[in-house]
């Protein structure tokens, strides 16, 4: 770490070499609500200087003393030409006007496709709430996970699948942020629709590869998503009906351009249906965004924000589940000089999963939460280099299981499976470097730790030795324990450290073509203990200690990008190579639900992924959209290690249940005129790996089915296509209401795709026959949206 900060101080006296310069720094935000812009490009053409507003829309530039153009864009904006006379360091605010505004054609930069060749990041995509909005999803709710799914690299594992899938990666590899903090499970109504209200979001980045050094703790994706902070310029309010769920979002100022307010909710009303159809089940979800943020000097602003969201489900009288997350996060913005930004963060995270089964008298609670104390700086050193430095640490509480009994008849005792702790830290340094006209760098080091805390008992194995494998048999068992070690709360149990470099290099062809490369070592120290294909509320988060190895990933990546016809429209090609260690596999027979000694039906195995991207897009005219292709394979091999015998699958490479070979989506949408504009898109993926019984045996009247090798079928291709139409009110600016219409249909020729198939024996004929289960056909939908 010393060498780090030997680097920085030799940087920070060569930034002064550059002599007659001057910094000018700022925010850039939205003339009508005074949103920062994050993204926004700041260019000075005289000496072909770009700077772009960080996180929080602070922006700082070198340029030489005197007279200066400076050039303000962002994507759906009208630009902006600002000319002034410096001789010192300057601070400078600027608005910008959203093009939605405006009545008169303007013609806007296209600055993401300038970013894509002039920078060195690699393997990240950008969403806005706008784009998210056009694209149709089920039930008419506008989705950003089932969104990103649209993109390259990015699948999900069925359409009743939480969360979503990265490049061979499962889904507790992705680190998903809410406004910095830890969202663990990102989906609603068990895996239908995500947590994100699209009114609220302002940015959303997925990061897939040249992962910056700032993030840490997950090894596949980092995905990005900012809140908006608020209208500061007046009240407005945003809501929508829809077919099973509703929306409303109030935003406003406190005071006028010093301090606003958002909050925004979104509640289902799926039981008045089912009420309504006398069917005694029940489904319900609701979250709520919220942030306040005040800017108490020019220097120095503070946000506070929330997410608060729940899922209930119940089956008749019989049982009952619920789960959701919580999040709060306190940050202080600061700008110490011209050319240094500090943020401040103390985030919490929690994430619950309970069930009531009241028909057998008894209850089941576990979850995971976390407090994040994170302190980063932005330092803009000169003209070409940028550094991002900072350190944080967290604190983990995992909850595995906790039983009750809920009446005094239960048969069930209570429980509390051991609670576990840790503290995860991290230190880093990240560099953007300007080394030519055309060669750019991104380079940085992580230095992460990770130790796990006492106040619990760890079992102790013959021979290290928590799984055996039996030789009779030919299979692995769980071994008995042959005592236990009793550890204080102030005890480190066992400790971790990994350095993670990153380094991403862009070389530019010309003004329209760059080639790059990436590099990246990741390091995840927590692991989601599961043996089905997509999670579900028993399954349990662990932390990594005695008999689990934190995962370690690295990843390789090589790209070309180009611009066509003055941009309109641009090509991404990625191939990309993932090795994945110590990532746990479940032997065969594996009880996880209340299992205090994980370790004994897990083994660790190495993960091998590799495939390519393409990316075409069409960025302007009336028709927009982008086609996506992904080739890919992800095998894991599992051997014995101490436990001896071959491993799992008798020691064969097989298929991780998140490969996919190929992935295609098509997306588009289409602005016909000022009242109507239509979207759709098609999908189509090779179906996922899954293990089907090859034979069945019967013994004392008992029917047994043997499986085949893990993994080593495939279900049914995928494949659906999604519209929707979009009818707008007439435009009026007297008119404060405005209003649309959005008319969709989900899997439009009725595709019935298979979720799962199973086996059973035929009542009738005695023969085993399998059966298909499918969760969507075709799916109508109408939403009325509104902004007043």
């Amino acid at each position: 770490m010393r060498t780090i900060f030997l680097v920085a101080i030799c940087l920070f006296l060569l930034s002064f070499a550059f002599g007659q310069n001057v910094q000018i720094s700022g925010y850039v935000k939205d003339i009508d609500t005074g949103e920062t812009l994050i993204g926004a490009t700041v260019h000075h053409p005289a000496s072909e200087t770009t700077s772009v507003t960080n996180e929080y829309g602070f922006y700082s530039v070198r340029i030489p003393e005197g007279d200066a153009r400076l050039l303000f864009s962002y994507i759906g904006y009208v630009d902006k030409d600002t000319t002034l006379t410096v001789s010192q360091n300057t601070e400078l605010q600027v608005n910008l006007l959203n093009e939605q505004n405006q009545i008169e054609e303007v013609v806007i930069t296209v600055d993401e496709q300038d970013e894509k060749i002039q920078t060195a990041a690699m393997s990240v995509n950008k969403l806005s709430s706008e784009q998210i909005k056009q694209i149709p999803v089920v039930l008419g709710e506008v989705d950003l996970v089932k969104s990103i799914q649209l993109l390259p690299g990015v699948v999900s594992n069925g359409e009743a699948s939480n969360g979503f899938n990265v490049r061979g990666g499962s889904e507790d590899q992705n680190l998903v942020l809410l406004d910095e903090a830890v969202i663990y499970n990102s989906a609603h109504v068990l895996g239908f629709f995500s947590v994100f209200n699209n009114d609220a979001i302002k940015d959303v980045k997925l990061y897939k590869g040249g992962i910056p050094a700032r993030f840490g703790g997950r090894i596949s994706s980092v995905l990005d998503v900012r809140q908006k902070d608020g209208n500061d310029q007046e009240l407005k309010v945003t809501g929508g009906l829809g077919l099973i769920s509703s929306r409303l979002m109030l935003e406003g100022p406190i005071k006028k351009d010093k301090a606003s307010f958002l909050v925004a909710g979104r509640s289902s009303y799926v039981d008045l249906f089912l009420k309504a159809a006398d069917n005694p089940n029940s489904l319900n979800f609701y979250d709520l965004n919220t942030k306040l943020n005040w800017d108490i000097t020019d220097k120095d602003q503070l946000y506070l924000s929330g997410y608060f969201g729940n899922d209930r489900f119940a089956l008749s009288d019989f049982f009952e589940n619920s789960y959701g997350n919580e999040t709060a996060n306190l940050r202080w913005n600061h700008v110490y000089t011209n050319n240094l930004f500090s943020n401040l963060s103390a985030i919490y995270s929690r994430y619950r999963y309970n069930l009531d089964f009241a028909a057998l008298d008894f209850k089941w609670e576990s979850g995971i939460k976390n407090l994040n104390v994170k302190y980063d700086f932005d330092w803009f050193a000169s003209q070409n280099l940028t550094v991002k430095f900072g350190a944080g640490a967290i604190g983990y509480e995992f909850n595995p299981g906790e039983i009750f009994p809920t009446t005094d008849e239960s048969s069930i005792n209570y429980e509390q499976l051991q609670q576990k702790n840790a503290i995860e830290g991290g230190l880093y340094a990240h560099f953007d470097h300007q080394l030519t006209d055309r060669f750019v760098a991104e380079y940085g080091l992580r230095y992460s730790s990770f130790y796990r805390l006492g106040g619990q008992t760890i079992n102790e194995y013959a021979n290290n030795q928590p799984v055996l494998y039996d030789t009779e048999l030919a299979i692995y068992k769980s071994a008995d324990a042959n005592g236990e070690t009793a550890h204080h709360s102030s005890d480190v149990i066992a400790d971790f450290h990994t350095l993670e470099p990153r380094l991403s290099l862009s070389y530019q062809l010309n003004d329209n073509q760059a080639v790059k490369a990436t590099y990246n070592r990741t390091a995840q120290y927590i692991h989601l203990i599961s043996n089905t294909a997509t999670p579900t509320p028993f399954d349990i988060w662990a932390p990594s200690g005695p008999f689990l190895e934190p995962q370690i990933g690295d990843q390789y990546g090589l790209g070309y990008f180009r611009n066509f016809n003055d941009k309109r429209y641009s090509l991404e090609v990625e191939a990309y190579y993932k090795e994945v260690e110590n990532r746990l596999d479940y032997i065969d027979g594996a009880e996880l639900i209340g299992n205090d000694a994980i370790e004994s039906v897990t083994l660790p195995g190495e993960v091998d992924a590799h495939g390519a991207e393409l990316l075409l897009r069409k960025n302007e005219g009336n028709l927009q959209g982008w086609l996506a292709y992904t080739y890919s394979k992800a095998e894991q091999t599992t051997k014995g290690g101490t436990a001896g015998g071959p491993g799992i699958n008798e020691g064969q490479t097989y298929f991780t249940n998140y490969d996919r070979t190929h992935d295609i989506s098509l997306t588009s949408a289409y602005e016909l005129n000022d009242r109507w504009s239509f979207a759709g898109n098609f999908i189509y993926q090779t179906g996922r790996p899954v293990t089907y019984p090859r034979a069945q045996y019967t013994y004392q009247d008992l029917t047994v089915a043997s499986y085949g090798l893990r993994n080593a079928e495939r279900l049914p291709d995928y494949h659906r296509l999604d519209i929707s139409a979009t009818l707008r009110a007439k435009k009026n600016k007297n008119r404060k209401l405005n209003s649309e219409w959005v008319f969709a249909i989900y899997n439009a020729y009725d595709r019935r795709n298979a979720n799962s198939i199973t086996f059973r024996e035929n009542a009738d004929t005695g023969e085993t026959e399998a059966v298909k289960l499918t969760v969507f056909g075709i799916i109508p939908s109408a939403t009325w949206n509104f902004t007043f």
